[in-house]
């Protein structure tokens, strides 16, 4: 693929990467705060748990079709 497709690629990563962090940075906050709303929590934490999984299946794909759609995973570059 172009090399535009793949720094797009590598942007979104490091987005979802970020916003994962931030999220797993919030529900620590939550965690030890002692105002914090049980309910709230742990829909956070599900919520964090969920973005994160598909996050990663997404990029999983996204690197697959970035990377032109390779015969094997040994044919993707890092």
């Amino acid at each position: 693929m172009t090399d535009a497709i793949k720094e797009a690629y590598l942007n979104i990563e490091r987005a979802m990467y970020e916003f994962n962090t931030l999220l797993e940075r919030q529900v620590g906050a939550m965690r030890e705060s002692e105002a914090s709303d049980p309910i709230k929590l742990e829909r956070m934490t599900q919520g964090a748990k969920a973005m994160r999984d598909s996050s990663a299946i997404y990029l999983s794909y996204a690197k697959f079709v970035a990377y032109g759609m390779p015969d094997s995973e040994e044919m993707l570059e890092e």
